[in-house]
């Protein structure tokens, strides 16, 4: 029954044929015949490099005056630079061969657009919040978006795709006049115009004129050469479409491999709620016996020894060594935790679509930001229950050690995007803001949680600890806490790695990622196979009469994120092309800092498990 309402409740957040999970928060625009219709550029992208360039870095023709959009926080950090530019529609209304301008390139300009060329360099352009798209053959026959822009012959000469021929699909209203943009297409290709006298107000070309198309075949192509003149040029026509606007993201949305993605995705489902049902049935079964065994021993006389896991009764609420750290890294996890939970619910219902630019990566931040009031508390309750005092203190290690660890990651690897002049850096006003969120938001909700966390009373141990250490005795091989923690980490990274692929390749191959149904359903899974796995290998250490748990339950749970970074290697030489040292590093150190807060995440959720368990389990047998 569990495994079908999950399945159930992942088709109701993934399905296809519904649209509306992706409308919250974005309204229609209608546009009348001849309202203009301003195409705006953003970045230059490439899945080579990973270092966006700013649109006008090349030497493209420019507006009289280039106008920065409003960007929210996120589009920021995502490297996203939306601008006007010379491309100005009319709505509904064809035109032929329109010129823009002429550009002479210089030695630099020229050097810039082959380097861009060899890097594969993509132009991204937006027309009504729509990207635009190329369309090509998928493999099934059916049409799927792409743009690209640059290219070099097979004779080693560089060529520039210098006119662009855009398609705008329409949804008219059958009761008015009034249109709704629902597609944005570009053939890019490259002519080389011919001109005689090049009037600046009034440019005219014999390649094409505007009653006539350009046939790109039937041209010379342009080539990129240091004091060469460049045209560029562009047609718009319009066609009426029946594409609805609700549904104009979908062929944006619709993924190459989606039934291989089905299959995966329920596979790894089946096999994780497979493992987890058995875990929990042979544990219910093995403690209930034990328990039933231990409170029946109490009443016989010849049971003069304790055995297993009540012998360190007396010891196995015992502090850890190190308990402040542990209070640090367990409150900045349930944060992760809070952030993570609040945002996959947004996105499942479709409040961050793809078509609010920036929103999942704002929603992330301002939510990490707020979630510090859990942070402090939980932090606070669990220092308080080892009988600690100096909670101020951990109060400040709460609010700085995680983000000041990834914070200093993070502007050295921005520092290396500053020195490759891309606009993917972080601006300094933006790492104002976001020093300003963590110091003046963050920190005090820390410490507003911490203080309320502290004044709650301590939680009682159900079991009362031994002055003395008892000794353990020598474990088993396969007991010893490296092989334990190491094993531990397989199942929750098993859990998600075939989601994991997908993650990666929309965030470094810049494909759209948004089957946040199927995400949210991975996340709960990884939860219960945290969990439970944590569990399982708690059960046996105190079997062991090893009762050192509390670190190693944090660790059990958390050693995934070496699996997941151990992946991510593997994945950069498996499925990116990435040759720059620059770009190396940026990826190695965007995913260490995944790594790291994946680590906190699942570390946080087993500990908690681990410490539900054994209170559960030494709360339940009767101790003299």
């Amino acid at each position: 029954m569990a495994i079908a309402a999950l399945l159930l409740l992942s088709c109701l957040l993934v399905s296809p044929t519904s649209h509306a999970f992706y409308l919250p928060g974005v309204a229609p625009r209608d546009f009348q015949k001849d309202d203009e219709l301003q195409v705006k550029v953003n970045k230059l992208s490439s899945t080579k490099t990973q270092l966006p360039y700013d649109f006008y870095f090349l030497d493209y023709c420019k507006p009289s005056k280039i106008m920065n959009n409003a960007e929210n926080l996120g589009e920021v950090l995502r490297g996203d630079r939306i601008e006007n530019s010379i491309y100005v529609f009319k709505m509904r209304r064809d035109e032929t061969c329109k010129v823009s301008c002429r550009t002479k390139l210089t030695a630099e300009s020229a050097k810039n657009f082959k380097e861009k060329i060899d890097d594969e360099y993509r132009v991204n352009m937006i027309l009504d919040n729509l990207p635009v798209a190329v369309p090509r053959l998928r493999r099934d026959g059916s049409q799927a978006p792409t743009y690209e822009h640059g290219f070099r012959s097979k004779d080693d000469k560089y060529y520039i795709n210098n006119h662009l021929s855009f398609r705008v699909m329409y949804h008219k209203d059958p009761e008015s006049e009034d249109s709704r943009i629902v597609g944005f297409e570009v053939i890019p290709s490259s002519i080389k115009h011919e001109y005689t006298d090049w009037d600046e107000k009034n440019p005219k070309v014999h390649t094409c004129t505007p009653s006539t198309k350009i046939t790109p075949s039937s041209n010379t192509p342009q080539e990129v050469a240091a004091d060469a003149y460049i045209v560029f040029s562009y047609d718009v026509t319009f066609q009426s479409s029946e594409i609805k606007w609700a549904s104009r993201w979908d062929t944006y949305l619709l993924m190459n491999d989606d039934q291989i993605h089905w299959f995966s995705i329920i596979n790894s489902l089946m096999i994780v709620l497979f493992l987890s049902g058995m875990v929990a049935m042979i544990m219910m079964r093995t403690l209930y016996r034990d328990i039933a065994n231990y409170n029946q021993l109490e009443t016989q006389d010849e049971a003069q020894e304790e055995t297993g896991w009540k012998l360190v009764h007396g010891d196995v609420f015992r502090p850890p060594s190190n308990s402040g750290l542990l209070c640090v890294y367990v409150g900045t996890g349930v944060q992760f935790l809070g952030m993570t939970l609040v945002t996959m619910i947004f996105a499942s219902l479709g409040f961050l679509s793809p078509s609010n630019r920036g929103g999942l990566m704002t929603a992330m931040v301002l939510l990490w930001v707020f979630m510090g009031l859990f942070a402090g508390y939980s932090s606070a309750r669990l220092y308080k229950m080892f009988k600690g005092a100096e909670w101020k203190k951990i109060t400040l290690k709460t609010a700085f050690m995680f983000p000041g660890i990834v914070f200093g990651i993070f502007f050295m690897l921005n520092a290396l995007i500053w020195g490759e002049k891309s606009s993917g850096a972080v601006p300094f006003g933006t790492m104002f803001a976001l020093v300003f969120l963590w110091f003046g938001i963050s920190v005090p909700l820390v410490f507003v949680g911490s203080y309320l966390g502290f004044k709650k009373p301590a939680i009682e141990d159900p079991v009362r600890t031994n002055k003395i250490p008892r000794q353990i005795p020598a474990l088993a091989w396969y007991m010893q806490p490296a092989f334990s923690v190491l094993v531990g980490g397989i199942l929750p990274f098993g859990a998600v790695f075939i989601e994991l692929f997908f993650i990666l390749t929309s965030i470094w191959l810049n494909q759209f990622y948004y089957i946040f149904g199927f995400l949210f359903i991975v996340f709960v899974i990884l939860i219960v196979t945290c969990a439970e796995i944590t569990v399982v290998l708690c059960y046996f250490q105190l079997c062991s009469e090893d009762y050192h748990w509390w670190w190693r339950a944090y660790l059990t749970a958390g050693s995934s994120a070496l699996y997941l970074f151990a992946y991510s290697v593997f994945y950069f030489f498996t499925k990116l092309e990435i040759t720059k040292v620059v770009s190396g590093i940026l990826y190695f150190g965007y995913m260490l800092i995944t790594s790291y807060a994946f680590f906190v995440l699942t570390g946080t959720i087993g500990f908690y498990a681990c410490l539900w368990f054994v209170r559960k389990i030494y709360s339940s047998v009767k101790i003299d």
